[in-house]
Protein backbone atom coordinates (compact mmCIF):
# COMPACT_ATOMS: atom_id res chain seq x y z
CA UNK A 1 0.00 0.00 0.00
CA UNK A 2 0.87 3.79 -0.39
CA UNK A 3 0.02 6.48 1.09
CA UNK A 4 -0.02 10.24 0.10
CA UNK A 5 -0.33 13.72 1.60
CA UNK A 6 0.31 16.60 -0.60
CA UNK A 7 1.50 20.14 0.18
CA UNK A 8 2.85 23.10 -1.57
CA UNK A 9 -0.14 24.82 -2.63
CA UNK A 10 -1.56 28.39 -1.96
CA UNK A 11 -2.04 31.58 -3.86
CA UNK A 12 0.56 32.79 -6.49
CA UNK A 13 0.06 35.58 -9.22
CA UNK A 14 -0.21 34.82 -12.88
CA UNK A 15 3.20 34.06 -14.67
CA UNK A 16 4.47 32.91 -10.99
CA UNK A 17 6.12 29.35 -9.69
CA UNK A 18 4.88 27.16 -7.24
CA UNK A 19 6.51 23.48 -6.29
CA UNK A 20 3.83 20.91 -4.67
CA UNK A 21 5.31 17.69 -2.87
CA UNK A 22 3.53 14.53 -2.15
CA UNK A 23 4.76 12.10 0.47
CA UNK A 24 4.20 8.64 0.37
CA UNK A 25 4.99 5.64 2.66
CA UNK A 26 5.31 2.19 2.13
CA UNK A 27 7.96 0.21 -0.06
CA UNK A 28 5.68 -0.09 -2.46
CA UNK A 29 6.28 3.53 -3.71
CA UNK A 30 9.50 2.95 -5.34
CA UNK A 31 7.80 0.54 -7.81
CA UNK A 32 4.42 2.41 -8.77
CA UNK A 33 3.86 5.08 -11.57
CA UNK A 34 2.94 7.79 -10.36
CA UNK A 35 0.59 10.88 -11.16
CA UNK A 36 -0.85 14.32 -10.98
CA UNK A 37 -4.13 14.92 -11.35
CA UNK A 38 -6.33 18.52 -10.94
CA UNK A 39 -9.97 19.43 -10.94
CA UNK A 40 -11.16 22.90 -11.39
CA UNK A 41 -14.69 24.26 -9.96
CA UNK A 42 -17.27 22.53 -11.85
CA UNK A 43 -15.09 20.72 -13.88
CA UNK A 44 -13.76 16.77 -13.89
CA UNK A 45 -10.51 15.86 -12.64
CA UNK A 46 -7.80 15.79 -15.14
CA UNK A 47 -4.40 14.31 -15.81
CA UNK A 48 -1.76 16.36 -15.49
CA UNK A 49 1.23 14.92 -15.61
CA UNK A 50 2.22 10.92 -14.82
CA UNK A 51 5.67 9.57 -14.11
CA UNK A 52 7.19 5.60 -14.09
CA UNK A 53 9.03 3.98 -11.83
CA UNK A 54 11.75 4.61 -14.79
CA UNK A 55 11.02 8.27 -14.79
CA UNK A 56 9.68 8.75 -17.46
CA UNK A 57 6.86 11.08 -17.57
CA UNK A 58 4.43 12.82 -19.65
CA UNK A 59 1.80 15.75 -19.53
CA UNK A 60 -0.74 17.01 -20.46
CA UNK A 61 -0.71 19.86 -23.42
CA UNK A 62 -1.95 22.34 -21.37
CA UNK A 63 1.00 22.35 -19.09
CA UNK A 64 3.69 21.03 -21.25
CA UNK A 65 6.75 23.58 -21.19
CA UNK A 66 5.52 24.60 -17.70
CA UNK A 67 5.28 22.08 -15.43
CA UNK A 68 7.83 19.45 -14.35
CA UNK A 69 7.00 16.23 -12.50
CA UNK A 70 9.77 14.30 -11.11
CA UNK A 71 10.23 12.15 -7.89
CA UNK A 72 12.85 11.29 -4.97
CA UNK A 73 12.08 7.47 -4.29
CA UNK A 74 14.58 7.76 -1.32
CA UNK A 75 12.65 10.74 0.05
CA UNK A 76 9.27 8.57 -1.30
CA UNK A 77 8.21 11.89 -2.36
CA UNK A 78 6.46 13.25 -5.84
CA UNK A 79 7.44 16.84 -7.17
CA UNK A 80 5.41 18.83 -10.07
CA UNK A 81 7.22 22.24 -10.05
CA UNK A 82 5.07 25.03 -11.65
CA UNK A 83 6.20 27.55 -14.05
CA UNK A 84 4.44 30.67 -15.62
CA UNK A 85 1.36 29.95 -13.75
CA UNK A 86 -2.24 30.47 -15.45
CA UNK A 87 -5.46 31.76 -14.38
CA UNK A 88 -6.86 28.18 -16.02
CA UNK A 89 -3.86 26.20 -13.43
CA UNK A 90 -6.45 27.35 -10.42
CA UNK A 91 -7.70 23.77 -8.82
CA UNK A 92 -7.62 21.55 -6.13
CA UNK A 93 -4.13 18.93 -7.37
CA UNK A 94 -4.11 15.57 -6.30
CA UNK A 95 -1.27 13.53 -6.47
CA UNK A 96 -2.13 9.55 -7.53
CA UNK A 97 -0.40 5.87 -7.18
CA UNK A 98 -2.35 2.57 -8.41
CA UNK A 99 -3.40 2.59 -4.75
CA UNK A 100 -5.42 5.33 -4.49
CA UNK A 101 -5.39 9.41 -4.15
CA UNK A 102 -4.29 11.92 -1.55
CA UNK A 103 -6.30 14.05 -0.01
CA UNK A 104 -5.49 16.96 -2.62
CA UNK A 105 -3.61 20.59 -2.07
CA UNK A 106 -5.77 24.29 -3.78
CA UNK A 107 -3.82 26.50 -6.00
CA UNK A 108 -5.33 29.69 -6.97
CA UNK A 109 -3.60 31.47 -9.60
CA UNK A 110 -4.73 34.94 -9.35
CA UNK A 111 -4.29 38.10 -12.09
Amino acid sequence: QVQLVESGGGLAQAGGSLRLSCAGSGSAFIMAGLAWYRQAPGKQRELVADITPADVSTYADSVKGRFIISRDNAKRTLYLQMNNLKLEDTGVYYCKSPFGWGQGTQVTVSS
